[in-house]
């Protein structure tokens, strides 16, 4: 802290964070040394501010066919700088230029599904997540891309055969399923006997 004047008896405290109770004590000083500090002052609440930290680490991706599922880190309760915070998800398809905005009024909140059918399986989305609070709304995130939810594989392995290979194994051998953008990777396979 800077030294004060001794014939000065008050002091304006700056770069406080906004929303955060404060409790200030004053300490005397002189060549010699020192002294004690005064008993803290009563709490004092800073007023409040728009939020100007956006959330990070924005994700997602996954979820069921026709869901965009949007992740993010929450932001914590010092720097929401506020009553009233909560997040604001804006997302379009990738090459678009109509943003859709929807908003989550929960402060513990981290993750929001879009859930619409006319959403294709692993669609490309731009989202970007911004926080707000009573005081008006404030940063938004960097863009992201993330992919919409995948579907179910629409075909079945070609070319199944099976090789004795001794009296207890059977190898069972096809064609792998190519990758498909409307329906996404295949993540594995199940073998069936009878």
């Amino acid at each position: 802290p800077e030294v004060i004047n001794g014939r000065t008896h008050q002091a304006t405290v700056v770069d406080l964070s906004p929303w955060v109770e404060y409790e200030f004590r004053v300490v005397a000083s002189n060549s010699v040394g020192i002294g004690e500090p005064s008993r803290p002052s009563a709490l004092l609440k800073t007023k409040a501010a728009v939020p100007v930290v956006a959330p990070t680490n924005i994700g997602g991706g996954g979820g069921t066919r026709s869901e965009l599922v949007i992740t993010w880190e929450p932001v914590s309760e010092e720097l929401q700088n506020g009553e009233g915070f909560g997040y604001i998800i804006m997302f379009r398809p990738l090459g678009s230029t109509t943003w859709t905005k929807a908003v989550v009024a929960s402060v513990e909140s981290s993750r929001y599904v879009y859930r619409n059918d006319s959403i294709t399986p692993l669609s490309p989305f731009e989202v970007k997540v911004g926080v707000y609070n009573n005081e008006g709304e404030g940063t938004l995130s960097p863009i992201s891309i993330i992919y919409s939810g995948e579907d179910e594989p629409q075909m079945a392995p070609a070319g199944a055969s099976a090789l004795s290979v001794s009296a207890a194994a059977v190898e069972v051998s096809w064609l792998p399923i190519p990758w498909n953008r409307h329906t996404g990777r295949v993540l594995g396979y199940e073998v069936r006997g009878w």
